[in-house]
């Protein structure tokens, strides 16, 4: 397991951090920027069944360090997510599918919007966590990159079956064993985050667009095509162009994408790298074709004729926001609940209609269909068989990978 080390951040880290919070995910809110464009737009298997299916049962491996679980006595559990990233009614002061919770369970949920960006509020409760002592929270949602640190690190407890029966039956395959939590003993998947290539009909003017390649070499699109500013986007996306597997690549596989990517800047073919912003710049012409990520495509689909997505067929990228429940936490079980009842079909249509992000569970569409069609129908959303099977990770990086990774994308996007 690896040991905590109270390090600071490299120089690449940290640009990286700043780039996040000036034009990455954590600029903007998950739905700010275009909610108000929107429009306000199988229970099965015990303890035993599920270690047979390959989760094993709690404490059968090394993990977390467990507290004394008040559950029973205390009927709440606190839950820590990222601003926007859960429904709420239209006075917005009540979350729908957080109220269904309460009154099914008994239990009340202290639901708080304090997480705007991994590396925040990772500081915000490394301390606590590495003095083996209560955050205060039961459930939290990080990224995959982060999500696989905390578990590496021991500080988040190993999740009991028994209380998941839904979550186990019903996570989608693509989800089931990513390298950093294989077989899911520590976390599920909150909302899968897609990323592809955005193109605005109008402004490409007849000229095709079906690859990174095209983005890349098409001198009809010079200066009017954008990249993401997120390393494991990018990269990914031109990794997958180039034949290599973002989950299983080299050191030299991602200077090849490094070097790709920098000869098309040098060359003035790619406009910019930027986070959510490039939503103006696409709408706007300025981009006619872009690396987006889905959940925004989904919104500006709606919102003008002239915006539409492609899958390359190399494939896309996709992360993963996870709930994972912290070392010292009171609720553990009331967490387990809370996690367990976000996987049923009902609750997950209502959430996945709000938000628009790719639902990790199975069966949801007929009931997602009750609710909006079309969002039921949207492979951003739902993805079909073929459109997972192009799916791909983005591997997980060790401490030393990481610092050099981004500071090589740093210097290629000038951060």
């Amino acid at each position: 397991m690896e040991q905590y080390e109270p390090d600071r951040l490299s120089a690449a880290q940290v640009a990286a951090v700043r780039r996040s919070f000036r034009n990455g995910r954590a600029a903007l809110t998950r739905r700010s920027l275009l909610r108000a464009s929107a429009g306000g737009a199988l229970a099965a298997g015990g303890l035993g069944t599920l270690s047979a299916c390959g989760i094993p049962a709690a404490g059968q491996s090394k993990g977390g360090v467990p507290a004394e679980d008040h559950s029973a006595k205390e009927k709440t559990v606190n839950f820590s997510n990222w601003t926007e990233y859960m429904d709420v009614d239209d006075s917005e002061k009540h979350h729908p599918t957080l109220d269904q919770f309460a009154r099914r369970t008994g239990i009340k949920v202290k639901y708080t919007e304090d997480i705007n960006d991994n590396n925040e509020f990772f500081g915000k409760i490394k301390p606590q966590l590495a003095a083996g002592q209560d955050t205060g929270r039961d459930l939290i949602v990080l990224t995959d990159w982060l999500a696989a640190r905390l578990i590496r690190l021991g500080w988040v407890q190993k999740l009991d079956p028994s209380n998941l029966p839904n979550a186990y039956a019903n996570l989608s395959a693509q989800f089931r064993s990513p390298d950093w939590d294989p077989g899911r003993a520590y976390s599920y998947v909150w909302q899968g985050i897609s990323t592809v290539i955005a193109y605005n009909k109008k402004a490409l003017d007849g000229v095709e667009v079906k690859s990174v390649s095209d983005l890349l070499d098409n001198p009809k699109l010079k200066g009017r095509v954008g990249f993401l500013s997120e390393m494991r986007d990018s990269i990914g996306m031109t990794l997958l162009d180039m034949g290599k597997d973002p989950a299983d690549f080299t050191a030299d596989d991602y200077d090849a994408a490094i070097a790709r990517l920098q000869k098309a800047v040098d060359k003035g073919q790619i406009r910019r790298f930027t986070g959510n912003d490039y939503t103006s710049d696409l709408t706007s012409g300025d981009f006619a074709a872009c690396v987006a990520w889905a959940g925004d495509v989904v919104q500006l689909k709606a919102d003008s004729p002239d915006i539409d997505f492609l899958i390359p067929d190399s494939g896309y990228v996709t992360s993963t926001d996870n709930l994972l429940i912290p070392n010292k936490a009171r609720h553990k079980t009331n967490a387990e609940r809370l996690i367990d009842f976000y996987y049923e079909p009902k609750p997950a249509a209502e959430l996945a209609a709000y938000i628009n992000y790719v639902c990790p569970v199975d069966g949801v569409k007929a009931e997602l269909a009750k609710i909006d069609e079309d969002a039921a129908n949207n492979p951003l959303i739902i993805p079909d068989k073929a459109m997972a099977a192009k799916s791909h990770a983005f591997r997980s990086l060790s401490s030393k990978e990481e610092t050099e990774f981004e500071a090589k994308f740093a210097k290629l996007t000038g951060a």
